[in-house]
């Protein structure tokens, strides 16, 4: 009787808010933890400033926080809008902690395109500034509602400001990836740049708000103190991994099935352990088997294979000294770059046989060749393929 398997629990990252223009939106679980924050920190201060207002203070300070929040989603909803207009697929947007970020389906961008929907988002935030300023202008409101459009309009005005500074991960980085990226021809260099503008910003706001008010002999408030080292370190964090992704971009090019593949010969399925002993050259070379249809479809399985006694081997068959490769892990000898590595991060498995134009296998590409290759690790010596293509 098959025995039904339990299916495991996916984590969900935030609650669901439906769809705008088509694109999910969620809310992650961390939003909480800046609203409390933004209640905590801006409730006294509302209430200080504003005697009257009394416990509302603390209900206006939680109305701020959702007014970011819109004025967040509002501004990822332009990148994504955007993005549209030049068919990138947007997978969804997250309203978090930081902000919130728009995540995209693969894409191919072109420095103009990769501006343009970089600066859609604040751009955004200008209008809704703007529109505020003019409703605070012409329309006579009262106390609460002026506080609210006030704190709408100067939220908008600071993230629009604070997303064009020149460096990653905010939208101004993508100014300085594309200059780069169009002047030298390499995205990989424009966005290395990109992330060191991003650590020379989190250097001068620390020195800004937090060193110049020392050396003036002044104390920083406590959540100054707490906001600036919390963005930051996002900002840090952020540029860092543009830095790393901008190397590893770079070596991209060195991705290569036929330069990293080592020699590989290919025999059918019926072949013997004689044959795959005969054929591998002494251990010089793998061997792939392959089925009927000419398609790779397993790795000898060099342990196994020695165990085989000599007087065994003519009448033992190949399948039985060898390990299954996944569904398709095979790959023409001309695969490189991006293409290479989104390729074989959909199939499963460690190794992939390489062929050439005619079907003829001619090496097998291990797995960690291709994170040595990316990462500019220096590759362990090869060894021959173990057990089961985990």
């Amino acid at each position: 009787m098959a025995v039904a398997e339990t299916p495991t629990p996916v984590r969900r990252e935030g609650i669901p808010l439906g769809r705008i223009a088509g694109v999910p939106v969620v809310l992650a679980y961390s939003w909480f933890i800046i609203a409390a924050f933004t209640v905590i920190v801006y409730g006294p201060v509302l209430g200080r400033s504003n005697p009257a207002l009394g416990t509302t203070a603390y209900i206006i300070a939680f109305a701020y926080a959702v007014l970011l929040l819109i004025s967040v989603l509002v501004h990822e909803l332009a990148h994504a809008l955007t993005a549209r207009i030049y068919g990138w697929p947007t997978q969804k947007i997250v309203l978090n902690l930081w902000g919130g970020h728009t995540q995209f389906e693969s894409f191919t961008a072109s420095p103009g395109r990769s501006v343009l929907v970089a600066l859609a988002g604040p751009a955004a935030n200008f209008v809704l500034a703007g529109g505020a300023w003019l409703l605070l202008t012409s329309v006579p409101l009262g106390s609460v509602a002026d506080i609210l459009i006030n704190i709408f309009m100067w939220a908008n005005f600071l993230i629009a400001v604070f997303n064009v500074l020149p460096g990653l991960p905010l939208d101004g980085g993508r100014l300085v990836e594309s200059a780069v990226w169009k002047a030298t021809g390499s995205q990989a260099k424009g966005t290395i740049a990109a992330g060191w503008g991003g650590r020379i910003i989190v250097i001068a706001l620390a020195y800004w708000f937090l060193l110049r008010p020392l050396l003036a002999g002044e104390e920083p408030e406590f959540s100054l103190v707490l906001i600036t080292v919390l963005v930051g370190g996002f900002l840090w964090m952020g540029a860092s991994a543009s830095i790393q992704q901008g190397v590893l971009r770079s070596r991209l090019p060195l991705v290569s099935a036929q330069a990293l593949a080592s020699p590989a010969v290919g025999l059918p399925a019926n072949a013997t352990v004689q044959d795959a002993v005969r054929h591998g050259a002494a251990g010089q070379n793998f061997v792939v088997v392959y089925g009927p249809d000419g398609r790779p479809q397993a790795v000898v399985d060099a342990t196994a294979l020695a165990a085989v006694p000599p007087a065994a081997a003519p009448s033992t068959a190949i399948t039985a000294v060898s390990f299954a490769l996944a569904p398709g892990a095979y790959v023409p000898e001309w695969a490189k770059g991006q293409e290479l590595i989104t390729f074989l991060s959909q199939v499963a498995g460690r190794h992939y046989a390489v062929i050439d134009h005619n079907g003829r296998v001619t090496g097998l590409l291990s797995q960690e060749a291709v994170l040595a290759a990316i990462t500019g690790k220096r590759q362990r010596p090869d060894r021959r393929p173990q057990g089961q293509n985990r």
